[in-house]
């Protein structure tokens, strides 16, 4: 016999299953989409993944070139690996957003393509510096971070570099004179 303590766990661990299913069907119900309408923008916000799903991977090989724009917004992302970036070469916007990263893989910096890349609230302690290697770059917003330095130089050597928001970061020392920069700098005044 089940006591009632038993049938609440039961209840409460079938929810938490169902949960679980609802979010796996909806991640493989916008990459199908994605493949069999050629899509070029791969929408998986709020999806609550914790890691970019592998089996994806394996679903879009045959379109990866295809997609430009990669939403993970608002998920529990605490990393992306080399992997990732290796594999979508042809990005040109990046929304990652709202999770829990704390740093970047090395690859990012070997992005050809990519021109926005939205870090907003996240867990990053420090500006992810292989951003100022991607020569294409025009938009960073790294906006409610834990960030306390920004490398301005390598910065203003970004050849196509428009604006950095870093706004709500504790951002410690004398805050660069932003008028003589080549780019705008958003900080909190």
């Amino acid at each position: 016999m089940v006591g009632k303590e038993s049938g609440v766990e039961i209840r409460c661990c079938y929810y938490v299953f169902f949960k679980m299913a609802q979010d796996v069907a909806n991640v493989a119900r916008r990459v199908n989409e994605a493949v069999e309408e050629g899509k070029t923008h791969l929408d998986l916000s709020n999806c609550k993944l914790i890691s970019f799903p592998d089996g994806v991977f394996k679903v879009l090989r045959t379109v990866i070139e295809n997609i430009h724009s990669i939403t993970l917004a608002n998920n529990e992302l605490k990393a992306l690996t080399n992997k990732f970036f290796a594999t979508f070469v042809q990005l040109r916007e990046l929304d990652l957003q709202g999770n829990v990263l704390t740093k970047l893989p090395d690859a990012v910096g070997e992005m050809e393509h990519l021109t926005s890349i939205n870090l907003s609230q996240n867990k990053l302690t420090s500006f992810p510096e292989r951003l100022t290697n991607i020569r294409t770059l025009e938009n960073i917003n790294l906006e409610n971070n834990q960030i306390s330095d920004v490398p301005v130089e390598k910065l203003s050597s970004m050849p196509a570099l428009k604006t950095v928001n870093v706004r709500s970061n504790p951002l410690e020392g004398q805050p660069p004179n932003i008028s003589s920069l080549s780019f705008e700098l958003a900080i909190d005044q």
